[in-house]
């Protein structure tokens, strides 16, 4: 039984194209809360994961990879909800690692997050 899944952890929440990110609360069962709006766009946000780690907010080369990961529908997490088991997920950090995974995919015939989800070297 895990030790850990009553505890509350914080995720990353990002507006790609304004290029913020924000820590907040993961809503529970009990409190279930819509994620929250960009501070410059007033959009939602999107929930990048525990692991997340933002680019400068200059780097739009980095903006846009991240931009192109979370559109997948995969996130930045390296372990359980619970917290527990840790094993890192692979995710491009630049243009020619996303240029290698969309190439991976073509070539296997993977789609797109399973693309991303491979490590490259």
């Amino acid at each position: 039984m895990c030790d850990n899944r009553d505890r509350r952890y914080r995720t990353h929440y990002v507006c790609p194209p304004c290029r913020v990110s924000q820590k907040r609360w993961v809503p529970t069962a009990q409190h279930s809360a819509s994620p929250p709006r960009c501070p410059r766009c007033s959009t939602e946000m999107l929930d990048a994961g525990h692991d997340f780690a933002a680019p400068r907010q200059h780097d739009s080369a980095g903006w846009s990879v991240v931009a192109a990961v979370l559109a997948t529908g995969l996130r930045y997490d390296g372990y359980e909800p619970c917290g527990c088991g840790r094993e890192p997920k692979p995710r491009p950090r630049t243009r020619a690692e996303l240029r290698a995974s969309h190439d991976e995919a073509t070539r296997l015939h993977l789609t797109p997050a399973e693309a991303l989800s491979i490590r490259h070297r």
